[in-house]
């Protein structure tokens, strides 16, 4: 607490002392702490600063930050993530925002890792319809109720839980959840394979912890860099495994005298992805402008005598990755840093 108002002082010329002395005799008095809304939205995004995993971090200091620290059930969770949900998709024309949630307790904990997710629908033969990292968390939903209509592509909905309270459900308006049809420029093929995906990512599962208080439901949401897409969801084989119908869409050459066709097929999904999201007027990253932007971020924090953390393997773009500058940063560390958003366990998924 005394570091993080010491450093906001040192950025920002708060009043550091009195503070320290209020936040004191609070802690000392009921156990927690209660940041001001101007603290609150200078740790959120002085969080995102100190993101080690994120490439994106250029933006920070636009982050929107919503205060819900006044929400109690979990009615109004879901009310404050549907506005949330909203006000940041905002058409397509994406808005980095934070909405945050009280102390506790009772402890408020979002279930999902994102807002929006797709089920994972398990088969008798072991395979999978939909998204594999999914298939735990959807049989909770079905345990709780839930149906989904068994395609590739069915929105699971959120999961409250505030206390020891029995888990509360939401399934999203179906208005609420901007997609994305993937398309590609040149190939009406890979259109008809029946491909989307959602345009808002948004992380939900994680903590911050800031200022003496660690915040369990704090969903972020940012914009995405189209291999996030392209090279992780549709064309990893631990996901959606695509790559081979890419391909054959394509009209490539699978056999042995072309050994790159998974490539060749990995370039043309991550145009596909970007094509489309331009199409349909969502904002979104190549990998290339992310990377040139995390040059400059870095930059502009060493001057202010900043720790820049990073974690490589999650900065390295997966495609083309020594293209970027990043792939040749061999100083970076992974250190966390406080503000910071940390992941947090989430029993009820165990079976």
């Amino acid at each position: 607490m005394r570091a993080f108002l010491l450093q906001m002082a040192e950025e920002t010329g708060a009043d550091a002392h009195r503070r320290i002395a209020e936040l004191t005799r609070e802690l000392a008095r009921s156990g927690t702490v209660t940041h001001t809304a101007e603290e609150l939205k200078w740790g959120a995004r002085v969080a995102w600063r100190n993101a080690a995993r994120c490439i994106g971090r250029m933006f920070w200091p636009g982050l929107e930050v919503r205060d819900a620290r006044d929400a109690k059930t979990e009615d109004e969770v879901f009310e404050n993530l549907l506005a949330h949900l909203n006000a940041s998709t905002n058409g397509g024309d994406i808005k980095p925002m934070i909405t945050v949630f009280g102390l506790g307790p009772p402890l408020i904990r979002i279930l999902n890792a994102q807002l929006i997710l797709y089920a994972g629908y398990l088969q008798a033969d072991g395979s999978v319809i939909g998204d594999p990292r999914n298939v735990n968390l959807t049989k909770l939903a079905q345990r709780l109720g839930w149906r989904g209509q068994g395609t590739r592509f069915d929105v699971l909905p959120l999961m409250v839980r505030i206390g020891d309270r029995p888990i509360r459900l939401f399934p999203w308006p179906p208005q609420a959840v901007l997609e994305v049809p993937i398309e590609h420029p040149d190939a009406a093929a890979v259109g008809e394979l029946g491909l989307k995906w959602f345009a808002l990512p948004a992380v939900s599962g994680m903590a911050l912890d800031m200022g003496g208080g660690v915040y369990t439901a704090a969903p972020s949401s940012g914009i995405y860099m189209g291999t996030e897409i392209g090279s992780f969801n549709l064309g990893d084989p631990r996901h959606y495994n695509q790559l081979g119908p890419i391909a054959r869409a394509l009209g490539l050459n699978q056999g042995a005298e072309n050994p790159l066709w998974q490539d060749q097929a990995m370039v043309e999904l991550n145009r596909a992805v970007l094509h489309s999201f331009s199409q349909a007027g969502v904002r979104i990253f190549d990998h290339h402008t992310l990377s040139e932007s995390f040059c400059k971020f870095r930059a502009r924090e060493r001057k202010q005598d900043r720790i820049v953390a990073g974690h490589w393997p999650w900065l390295a773009p997966p495609l083309s990755s020594n293209l970027s500058e990043i792939w040749h940063m061999k100083d970076l560390q992974a250190t966390m840093l406080k503000p910071g958003y940390f992941y947090q366990p989430v029993p009820e998924l165990d079976f």
